[in-house]
């Protein structure tokens, strides 16, 4: 009976460990998951501590350390960083109507820029990291 009961146990343990590891991203994904969210130049991806954990370059070009859930794909970056670059933001405020945009810059986890509007006025704008849209203009 003892020797039924180690086998089951083994069993079940060896197949518990073989659904986790289906669960689990392989290097290979999480690489593809992290160009997918903008992020290049990505150096020493490794498993550690139960998450995945790399340096890269983020869309607006902070260096960034990663931690990824391993099971999600969820990013955490140690600092906040934008999914945008600088010609994301150039690109997005003109097709919001904005012209002349210059001094685009990412500070405090958004982007400014100045720009001109549909009225031909000079404004500054706040711009969401996200998805490039005005959040704030102030002329």
């Amino acid at each position: 009976m003892k020797k039924l009961a180690s086998t089951t146990f083994a069993l079940a343990l060896g197949v518990s460990g073989a659904v986790l590891a289906q669960q689990a991203m392989t290097e290979a994904q999480v690489r593809e998951t992290l160009i997918h969210q903008g992020y290049t130049d990505i150096d020493d991806l490794k498993f550690d501590g139960g998450v995945w954990r790399a340096k890269a370059d983020s869309a607006d070009g902070s260096d960034v350390k990663l931690r990824i859930d391993p099971k999600t794909g969820k990013v955490y970056p140690d600092k906040e960083v934008s999914r945008l670059s600088k010609d994301d933001v150039r690109a997005a405020l003109a097709t919001q109507g904005y012209t002349n945009v210059h001094d685009v810059d990412f500070d405090d986890g958004v982007w400014h820029a100045k720009a001109d509007d549909k009225n031909d006025h000079r404004v500054k704008l706040t711009v969401d990291p996200a998805n490039g849209q005005v959040i704030d203009s102030k002329d």
